[in-house]
């Protein structure tokens, strides 16, 4: 086997790996909603959704084929991650200046009338308030970690674009 053929299966390696993670981010904020009852806000279902499709992206890209296949992966990696970066960000304000809140009655209505709120009403459908704060764990609130996570991937993900030529030169 070649350089650029063990590169491009690391990679996607990598990206199977992403997913999983993503999928279990997600698993686990379905573990606090059921078994401790944190009522997840528009902003919590948003970030559902960024890494649901940061999974999404993630299994496509490791399905690809070639390293074009898997850059335009990355790509929408990228800007899943960044749209959940913007959203954890607000979350985080939100919760620092809880008097602002997140416009519940606004945001609510368009949230809870995206598809998958229909089809799995119990993962994205809101049913708390943005200013609620739950308990920290290990000192982070839950969209401070969620903001840590976004960060992490687009930092990963954009590192990884940039090595992808020397990648394919190897």
């Amino acid at each position: 086997m070649d350089k650029a053929s063990y590169y491009l299966r690391r990679e996607r390696h990598r990206l199977i790996i992403l997913a999983v993670v993503a999928l279990a981010l997600i698993g686990g904020a379905l573990y606090l909603q059921v078994f401790q009852h944190e009522d997840p806000c528009p902003l919590c279902i948003l970030q559902r959704y960024a890494y649901l499709l940061i999974a999404v992206f993630a299994l496509a890209g490791a399905a690809a084929r070639g390293w074009r296949g898997v850059r335009i992966a990355e790509v929408l990696i990228l800007l899943a991650s960044l749209g959940g970066i913007v959203t954890a960000a607000r979350h985080v304000w939100v919760q620092a200046k809880p008097a602002f809140g997140c416009g519940f009655d606004a945001l609510e209505p368009v949230v809870d009338s995206l598809p998958l709120a229909k089809i799995l009403p119990s993962v994205f459908k809101v049913s708390g308030l943005c200013e609620t704060l739950y308990p920290p764990i290990f000192g982070l609130l839950l969209p401070q970690w969620a903001l840590l996570g976004f960060v992490l991937i687009f930092v990963l993900i954009a590192r990884s674009l940039a090595r992808h030529g020397q990648y394919q030169r190897a």
